[in-house]
C-alpha cells in the first residue's frame, strides 16, 4: 500500500517535532511508498521509499502558496497513494477531506489534544478513523476513534548503563504556561528551603510569540540554587539527556499523552507526571496535580526519597510498559492494520 502523510514538519533537528522523523523511518517498513506533504521541510535522512514535499514555510509565510501546493500534491499524486494519514493538524482533513472521499482514499487523523471545536468535529466526520493516545483526549469519545500507542523508539530511548546522580532532576519541554514550568520551579524552591538535595536541569524554549513568559520565568528563578536553564535541544540529542538524569518531571495536564513521558520511562528515568493515564502504571504519589504547588512538591520529594531497590524496580517496570504498550514498532503495525481492515 502507498500512503500520503500530511504533517507539520519533517526535520529531525526540530526540538518539538523531530520525533516524526523516527516515525517515518519505521512507517517505511510497513508501506510500499510514503509521500509526505509537510508545512516545513528541514534536515532529514529517510529511506528511499519516502519522498518529501513541502508547502514552503521554510521559504517564507504565504497562505496562497500553502493552499496551491497542497491541492497540487493532493490531486497530482492521486494515482500514487492509496490512503492518507494526517498527523496532528486537522486543517489538512478540513481542506482535503471531501476530495479524498471522492477519490475513495481512506483517511486516518491523528489528534491527541484535550480541547476541540466545531472544526474538530467536522474533521472527525471527514476522516474514517481518528487516533488518540490519551483517554482524556477530546476525540476519545467519538465512535470512529481508536486508542493507539504513543510511538517510542525503544532502541533509541534506552538506559545507557552510565552512573547517574540519584538527585538529578530533568524538565524537558516547551517553556510555555501549559507545561507549568513555573509550578515545577516553585516546587524546587520549596524543596530547597526544606534542605532537600537536588540538581535540576531545564531544557526548552518557548513557542514563538510567547517569549515574554519564558524570559520572566528565567529572570524570576535565575538565582534558585540547584537549577540550571538550557536552551531547547534537537530530539536526537534527548536520549543522552534522559539517561543522564534519575528523575523526569512532566506537568502537562491530562488530555494528551506527552511523548516525552514515554521517552523518559523508556530511558530509565523515574517519572513524576500530571497525566491520569498513568494511574496504575506509576505509584500514586508520583502522579500530581499540576496546578497545586504542594502536590508537585510532594511528588518530587517522593521520587527523590525512593531507595535504590524501589527505583530499580520502577525503572524496569516503566520500560517494560513502554515496550509492551507504546513502542514505535507497535504503533506502525497497528497503523498499517487500520488501512488493511
Amino acid at each position: 500500500m502507498k500512503l500520503l502523510v500530511c504533517t507539520q514538519a519533517v526535520d529531525k533537528g526540530d526540538p518539538v517535532l523531530g520525533f516524526f522523523h523516527q516515525w517515518l523511518q519505521e512507517f517505511a517498513r510497513h508501506f510500499e511508498h510514503i509521500h509526505v506533504v509537510c508545512l516545513k521541510e528541514g534536515e532529514h535522512d529517510l529511506p528511499s521509499n519516502v519522498s518529501v514535499r513541502s508547502l514552503g514555510k521554510e521559504e517564507g509565510r504565504s497562505l496562497f502558496k500553502y493552499l496551491f501546493r497542497f491541492y497540487s500534491y493532493a490531486w497530482g499524486l492521486r494515482n500514487e497513494y492509496d490512503a492518507v494519514f494526517v498527523h496532528m493538524n486537522q486543517e489538512y482533513v478540513l481542506l482535503g477531506g471531501k476530495l479524498w472521499w471522492l477519490l475513495r482514499k481512506r483517511v486516518v487523523l491523528w489528534r491527541n489534544h484535550k480541547k476541540g471545536s466545531v472544526l474538530t468535529r467536522l474533521a472527525t466526520y471527514l476522516a474514517h478513523t481518528i487516533c488518540y493516545t490519551s483517554p482524556a483526549a477530546y476525540v476519545a469519545g467519538f465512535k470512529n476513534a481508536i486508542r493507539m500507542p504513543i510511538g517510542i523508539d525503544t532502541n533509541v530511548f534506552m538506559p545507557r548503563g552510565n552512573q547517574v546522580d540519584k538527585n538529578s532532576v530533568l524538565f524537558l519541554g516547551r517553556l510555555d504556561a501549559v507545561k507549568h514550568p513555573d509550578i515545577f520551579l516553585g516546587a524546587l524552591e520549596v524543596l530547597g528551603r526544606e534542605g532537600v538535595t537536588f540538581h535540576a536541569d531545564m531544557y526548552g524554549d518557548p513557542t514563538p510569540g510567547r517569549e515574554s513568559y519564558a524570559e520572566a520565568l528565567r529572570k524570576r528563578f535565575s538565582t534558585t540554587p540547584g537549577v540550571t536553564f538550557h536552551p531547547g535541544v534537537r530530539n536526537d540529542q534527548t536520549p543522552s539527556i534522559y539517561s543522564a538524569h534519575a528523575i523526569y518531571v512532566n506537568l502537562t495536564p491530562s488530555g494528551s499523552f506527552d511523548k516525552t513521558i514515554g521517552e523518559a520511562m523508556s530511558s530509565g528515568c523515574i517519572v513524576v507526571a500530571a497525566n491520569e493515564a498513568l494511574r496504575g502504571i506509576l505509584p500514586d504519589q508520583l502522579i500530581v496535580d499540576p496546578q497545586k504547588l504542594e502536590s508537585v512538591v510532594a511528588g518530587i520529594r517522593a521520587a527523590l526519597a525512593m531507595d535504590d531497590t524501589a527505583r530499580a524496580e520502577l525503572r524496569e517496570r516503566s520500560r517494560a510498559y513502554i515496550e509492551r504498550d507504546h513502542s514505535l514498532s507497535l504503533l506502525a503495525s497497528k497503523l498499517a492494520a487500520l488501512y488493511k481492515a
